[in-house]
């Protein structure tokens, strides 16, 4: 566990360095009557992500978090098995936004995360599976104007009656 704790800290810190260089290409400011640049989002949730892995360091060196003070393996058979389950779920997430948009890909990926992965109610997982990506569609749509992927001509009647209620 010490060594994955570090090891994931330093790779989280790279990705982290990575991103806010790329967004930094854009505008990371706020311009004024437009909102915060393109770059903005990505580079300053980046640079709390590099600072949060600063404080992971931190505590590896002075072994102040269990995970520091562990020499047990970092994955077990069930953790192997959720790695699986999780990052197969993932990859088909992102395989299917250019198909059926971001948000039909996050309502996808939500029912099969929360019923059959977390194995929770019908209710709760249709209500997050609609709800969700509706709140990010008015968030990234309406509120910030930011155009996510629309995947193909089929889901278009849909974020017409939405683009509607924004505009």
């Amino acid at each position: 566990m010490r060594l994955g704790e570090i090891v994931t800290a330093g790779i989280l810190a790279l990705f982290s360095i990575y991103l806010m260089v790329e967004s930094a290409k854009l505008d990371v400011g706020y311009i004024s009557g437009e909102g915060p640049g393109g770059g903005a989002w990505p580079f300053w949730l980046s640079a709390i992500m590099l600072v949060c892995t600063g404080f992971i360091a931190f505590n590896w060196y002075r072994k102040t978090s269990p995970p520091s003070r562990s020499e047990d393996p970092v994955l077990d058979e069930f953790g192997v098995k959720n790695l699986i389950l999780v990052g197969g779920g993932l990859l088909g997430f992102i395989a299917l936004i250019d198909v059926i948009s971001m948000y039909g890909a996050m309502a996808l990926f939500l029912i099969y995360y929360v019923r059959f992965l977390g194995r929770h109610s019908w209710w709760l997982t249709l209500a997050l599976a609609i709800g969700l990506p509706i709140a990010f569609f008015f968030f990234f749509e309406g509120l910030m104007r930011i155009t996510m992927p629309k995947g193909l001509d089929f889901t278009e009647p849909f974020y017409n009656v939405l683009y509607d209620i924004i505009y």
